[in-house]
């Protein structure tokens, strides 16, 4: 499958600049990477605060607790802007606006369990990578899908959930409907294509691990298959006009990922099976 190949390759370009998963690894730049609070000659959307744009339906990278914004993207953000001597706002906002709104300068950094892609690069810089995402299936208990192959089989015509401009969609739309194998459904959020996948609208649902658990915890008679449908690194998105912020955020981010906070982020809400 074609986007698979792409989509590897991307990996492991990135990866070469910087570990990265579960368990990030150390900065590229180690010991000679200068402090990121020593670097003040950046600007940013709203003076004094670092302005990251999100989709909080994301669990456990970012979701709703009461009124607050809250998951490992939202504080790693806040790690980030104490370094900078920065103030955090999150604006929530639909997946496909985000990067919009970095490109226009109303956000500083795209935070939202973000894929590195090819297309997505044309639009916006990113950063190292700090995690590494799985995207799964969702099928129901008594589902003929048995395994993502069964998805690629000769003949398959799948009705497949996903959420819309996710990598989920990119993925389904070359490796299923543009090769004849199906049919994508695209919704706002991904617990409405879960919705659609209960209700018997849609076969299955292509959606990244750690939400598709959530989901699959919530809603009764549904189950994530054994074999995953592809591996991918999560990065924060930026302008590509605003270099002096990027080289902060992403010195910050180094410096994070190399003294450990990252990897304590993500383990206080991914736990190791």
């Amino acid at each position: 499958m074609k986007k698979w190949i792409a989509l590897l390759l991307v990996s492991a370009m990135v990866l070469s600049v910087a570990a990265c998963g579960s368990t990030p690894g150390e900065s590229s730049k180690g010991e000679d990477a200068p402090p990121a609070s020593d670097t003040k000659s950046f600007t940013t959307a709203v003076e004094g605060k670092l302005t990251m744009a999100t989709n909080a339906t994301f669990p456990p990278y970012e979701y709703l607790e009461g009124n607050e914004i809250t998951g490992i993207d939202a504080e790693i953000a806040a790690a980030i802007a104490e370094k900078l001597g920065l103030e955090l706002q999150i604006d929530d906002m639909e997946f496909d606006s985000i990067t919009e709104a970095i490109k226009s300068g109303k956000a500083d950094i795209g935070l939202a369990g973000m894929t590195v892609t090819p297309d997505r690069q044309e639009e916006v810089d990113f950063t190292v990578s700090y995690a590494t995402g799985v995207q799964v299936v969702i099928v129901t208990q008594d589902s003929a899908i048995a395994s993502v192959d069964d998805l690629f089989a000769e003949g398959a015509s799948h009705v497949v959930g996903v959420q819309r401009n996710t990598t989920g969609d990119i993925y389904t739309t070359d490796d299923i409907e543009k090769e004849g194998l199906g049919t994508i459904d695209r919704y706002g959020k991904g617990a409405e294509a879960v919705q659609a996948l209960k209700t018997g609208k849609v076969d299955c649902v292509v959606i990244d691990n750690e939400p598709a658990k959530a989901f699959v915890a919530e809603v009764e008679g549904l189950k994530i298959l054994e074999t995953e449908y592809v591996t991918e690194d999560y990065a924060a998105a930026m302008s590509k006009d605003n270099k002096a912020l990027y080289d902060a955020v992403n010195a910050a981010l180094e410096e994070l990922i190399a003294d450990g906070t990252v990897k304590g982020i993500v383990d206080k809400y991914i736990t190791a099976e």
